[in-house]
């Protein structure tokens, strides 16, 4: 878990990295605020050109994908508040492992949810 929180973080930091130097070889010397403003803006709406091109094409399959989809990042956000916290705190281990076994369980309820939407949908 820890390893994935650091690789997450090194993503980020080399877009940090990326975008101040930018930024200085422009002479706009920005500050620490200004520069978090246009590294989580850039990466936010990058993000959100994917997930919008994504779930326009799903909404003409299945609105069940777009909210498994939207409810799975969801789900991994707490996975990871969890163990974080859970390092923080000293209430548990924070392991990679025990993120693993929650979206597994996220998985297999809703395949369960499933195989009773489409028994309810063939009996109707």
């Amino acid at each position: 878990m820890k390893e994935v929180i650091l690789l997450l973080a090194e993503v980020v930091n080399l877009f940090h990295e990326v975008i101040w130097k930018i930024s200085n070889e422009l002479g706009l010397n920005l500050s620490d605020k200004e520069l978090h403003f246009w590294v989580i803006g850039i990466l936010g709406v990058v993000g959100l050109i994917f997930v919008d091109l994504l779930f326009h094409s799903l909404s003409k399959w299945s609105i069940t994908a777009i909210s498994f989809l939207f409810t799975f990042a969801m789900v991994l956000v707490f996975v990871f508040a969890v163990e974080i916290q859970q390092r923080i705190t000293g209430a548990g281990n924070m392991e990679f492992a025990d993120a693993a076994y929650s979206v597994l369980g996220f998985f297999a309820f809703c395949i369960i949810y499933l195989i009773i939407k489409g028994f309810y949908k063939w009996i109707r």
